[in-house]
């Protein structure tokens, strides 16, 4: 939880040492913070803004790769007392976790990096002229074959034991012309629990048919349908390992 000890020593350093912000960054110091921790050796520029966090394109030496920066005050997360760098340093953990539960399971996600406070690197999607492209913003070449692909990624998810809660075409990517998720900052695991199966399992259906319901709304324009009902009760027909739901 925020505020825990164990989260970010180099926190509670810079409240002893005076050096703490209660402020929001400007991008210069955003990109300062980016430098000084050693996730990337040059700033780029900042490639996207979402209700939390902002992502920079960065470079490693001559390698691409993409830096998100959990904002501290201008964010919806509420608590976490006065200082909000160990609260949204807790959130930037629990997105990486999310990611690499993910990634190690073989859904096509950034592949992680590592995090420093509210800051984590992560794989850059795209190209030297610009990132990949949301979903909601392009025409599918094969919109069938793009449908099925995202399917395949949602369900590959839950195989990981991740089940994103706020998915969409604006959480996918389209990188060589595949999807590619993205934003799992409000992801739950639901391999471990960590409460009771049945609310667990109830909360990630809300959340697969909520997903799911966005996609079917935009490949209609493609006259596709997505049978949601269907692919949530397979889904959770594999998460649920104790038959709670039967």
């Amino acid at each position: 939880m925020p505020n825990e000890e164990y989260l970010d020593p180099s926190v509670h350093w810079k409240l002893r040492s005076g050096t703490a912000s209660f402020r929001e960054q400007r991008y210069s110091e955003a990109a300062e913070s980016i430098l000084e921790c050693g996730l990337a050796t040059e700033v780029l520029q900042r490639i996207g803004s979402g209700k939390e966090a902002d992502v920079y394109a960065c470079a490693d030496d001559r390698m691409l790769l993409a830096v998100k920066v959990y904002r501290l005050y201008r964010t919806s997360h509420r608590g976490g007392g006065p200082v909000k760098q160990e609260s949204m340093g807790h959130h930037a953990a629990h997105e990486l976790e999310m990611l690499t539960s993910a990634w190690r399971g073989g859904a096509r996600v950034p592949e992680p990096g590592r995090r420093v406070e509210n800051m984590f690197s992560m794989e850059y999607l795209g190209t030297d002229e610009g990132p990949a492209p949301r979903l909601h913003d392009v025409t599918p070449r094969v919109p069938e074959r793009m449908l099925a692909s995202v399917v395949d990624q949602v369900q590959k998810l839950a195989a990981a034991g991740v089940v994103h809660t706020d998915l969409s075409p604006y959480n996918i990517l389209v990188h060589r012309e595949e999807p590619w998720v993205i934003d799992l900052g409000q992801a739950v695991r639901v391999d471990r629990l960590g409460a009771s199966p049945w609310i667990r399992l109830t909360e990630a259906g809300d959340a697969l048919r909520h997903g799911l319901g966005a996609f079917d709304r935009y490949f209609r324009r493609y006259g596709l349908r997505v049978s949601v009902d269907d692919e949530v009760q397979t889904i959770l027909a594999t998460l649920d390992r104790f038959g709670v739901l039967r």
